[in-house]
């Protein structure tokens, strides 16, 4: 790039955060699947490291639904995001790999969710601000969507008595990153057992998503409440999904301490055990931890 001309004026200094109103340390918890760092450098580093120093792109396929750890998947999309790595970058390095190490599915899945990424841009360049309604860009008008308070705030602060939701929220709010397996079933449980608008959800998601795009955000929200692209038939089966997902309830024991010590499936749905094996365990519902706010048959 050519440098300023003479007659533009002094951009000044980069404004401290303080002056900015942003008060408060980021938080720092230890539990994070990774220590996101601002910036191009740090963008590429990360490109560089998934890509090329741990080969974890090969196995992209098969690890790209985990809920624990560093290199299940590319943890890009904070720097994509943010302008602080260019897609075409990391098309332009999948591509280089492809060729020079191994050519497989797993190539093909990361080049796919590039490409969701930017079909969900055309989609909102398509239909602007219909995407914000509640019956989306299918204008759905046979869904009443519910807005409760409380149960909303159950939901956001991890306290809806379904571990692998509340571990899912838990995250979010401590680290400002979630898997995309967890963030879908999270979204789906608000909208189809909750039926609460998903644009609330989407909103709290936006507040505190470290890789916040607008098309990207709610876009998948609309994907899963079935008011968007390509909707799915029903919601996912939340208790399903975490057997699958989180057998041995790693990720819910990460998140859900107080869950610390059960067995898997109890770990994963401590409704299972009656009133003395509770008190056994030590993990009393509507004590310990809360008991859930839906039927768990329904779910």
């Amino acid at each position: 790039m050519p440098p300023l001309p003479e007659s533009a004026p002094d951009p000044g200094s980069i404004p401290a955060l303080d002056a900015l109103g942003v008060v408060g340390d980021v938080p720092d918890d230890g539990r994070a699947p990774l220590a996101f760092e601002g910036g191009e450098t740090a963008g590429k580093r990360r490109l560089e490291q998934y890509v090329w120093e741990t080969d974890s792109l090969q196995e992209y396929k098969e690890t790209r639904n985990g809920l624990v750890g560093r290199d299940y998947s590319s943890k890009f999309s904070p720097w994509l995001a943010t302008g602080c790595l260019s897609p075409r970058e990391v098309y332009a390095t999948v591509g280089e790999y492809e060729r020079e190490r191994v050519s497989n599915d797993s190539i093909y899945w990361l080049v796919f969710e590039l490409r969701w990424r930017d079909f969900f841009a055309f989609q909102f360049a398509k239909y602007g601000g219909q995407f914000f309604r509640p019956g989306g860009i299918r204008e759905r008008t046979d869904v009443e969507w519910r807005r409760d308070d409380a149960a909303f705030r159950r939901w956001q602060e991890g306290r809806t008595g379904v571990p692998f939701v509340d571990a899912a929220m838990r995250e979010l709010a401590a680290t400002g990153y979630v898997s995309n397996r967890a963030r879908q079933n999270a979204a789906s449980f608000l909208v189809h057992d909750q039926g609460i608008d998903w644009r609330w959800g989407a909103a709290h998601y936006e507040h505190h998503l470290l890789d916040f795009d607008p098309a990207s955000n709610y876009g998948n929200w609309a994907y899963v409440a079935k008011v968007g692209n390509d909707s799915r038939e029903g919601g996912f089966d939340v208790l399903a999904q975490a057997e699958r997902y989180d057998h041995g309830a790693e990720y819910v024991q990460r998140w859900c301490p107080e869950l610390d010590g059960l067995v898997g499936a109890y770990a994963r749905e401590p409704w299972l055990m009656d009133e003395d094996e509770q008190r056994e365990r030590g993990v009393v519902l509507g004590e310990d931890y809360p008991k859930p706010m839906v039927d768990p048959e329904g779910l």
